[in-house]
């Protein structure tokens, strides 16, 4: 992700930003016993630890695979929307406002790298180089200034990392998350369409999201090419088994299987129109996808099957983790529950 210079400054001015951040991005998220009950977004693995976040900034640990829950300290107010961890302390999250954390003690504390001012101003900066179109873009998003959310990160490892989000937004980082450079012009996405999902894959980096949109690089996110998809309803998750395996799913109970990379998909047959909001791997091998209801389908052969395994979650469900003693966490709408792969 390379932040591309703003060549046509003269001819294109751009508003300034507000210097004063938004008070959720300068306030910490409050402590609270409700916290537990609240609205959580993902839910991510941090060695044996859970690590799960939602509105508010709301962050949540347990040392006990689910069990039970307790607050961490965060930063911010905003939603966050997305976890990835690369060990047990080292992670990040994202969400509104173009936020993004880090934390290096397991998710206990964290520290606000990124945030939609600065996203705002450098995408607007690359746009202003590009055709006319762009221009027109740029001077709108200058004006709307830190109001895109984030809905996806990946980190390969502790420097290199990706994340993306609503109208096309999608940042890089080679530092660890010190900076973050636009791929506003890089990525064929002429549409500004929704980026939904970033997953690394045996070298590769894949990002889904609206309409069909699937997009590939094959050199660590200098570029990307766009795939040929099979399906123009939206994607709204990529899973990356460690078989190989890449399973793009999304709305409706949409879901495909590509056992090459990309260069060709399969349709998953799921028995379900209810839409499908995340997945994980268990540490045995096997596969669970989950609807927006809370409904939970899994698979035993690499994901070319999946049977439907009752209620499962039975509540509106946004992300899904393995436990390390086998079981599955679910991020809903409710607060965190545990539940088991039929």
């Amino acid at each position: 992700m390379r932040v591309v210079q703003a060549m046509l400054a003269a001819a294109l001015t751009l508003p300034a930003v507000a210097a004063e951040p938004p008070a959720v991005l300068r306030e910490a998220a409050v402590a609270s016993p409700k916290a537990l009950g609240a609205a959580t977004l993902a839910v991510a693995r941090a060695g044996t630890r859970l690590v799960a976040a939602g509105e508010r900034g709301t962050v949540l640990l347990s040392d006990d695979a689910g069990t039970s829950w307790r607050q961490a300290t965060v930063p911010v107010q905003v939603s966050l929307t997305a976890l990835r961890f690369v060990d047990a302390r080292t992670g990040w999250a994202a969400g509104h406002l173009g936020t993004i954390l880090k934390t290096e003690d397991g998710g206990e504390t964290w520290t606000l790298q990124f945030d939609g001012l600065r996203a705002a101003a450098a995408w607007a900066e690359a746009l202003a180089a590009g055709d006319e179109r762009a221009q027109r873009l740029g001077q709108r998003l200058a004006e709307e200034g830190p109001d895109k959310p984030f809905f996806d990160i990946e980190f390969v490892d502790t420097q290199r990392g990706v994340a993306v989000g609503a109208y096309g937004l999608a940042f890089a980082t080679a530092d660890g998350g010190r900076t973050w450079n636009t791929l506003a012009t890089a990525l064929p996405n002429p549409k500004s369409l929704h980026l939904y999902a970033v997953r690394a894959q045996q070298g590769r980096l894949f990002i889904a999201g609206e309409q069909g949109l699937l997009l590939r690089s094959d050199d660590g996110g200098a570029s990307f090419a766009a795939l040929d998809s099979p399906y123009k309803g939206s994607f709204f998750g990529l899973l990356a088994a460690r078989s190989g395996t890449l399973l793009a799913y999304g709305l409706r109970g949409n879901a495909f299987r590509s056992a090459d990379l990309g260069a060709s998909w399969q349709k998953i047959e799921t028995g379900t129109p209810v839409s499908i909001s995340a997945a994980a791997e268990l540490d045995g091998g096997a596969l669970a996808l989950l609807t927006q209801a809370g409904e939970l389908l899994a698979s035993r052969d690499d994901g070319r099957s999946f049977t439907r395994g009752g209620p499962g979650a039975a509540v509106p469900a946004a992300g899904l983790a393995a436990t390390a003693d086998g079981q599955l966490a679910v991020a809903s709408l409710r607060g965190m529950r545990r539940i088991t792969l039929p």
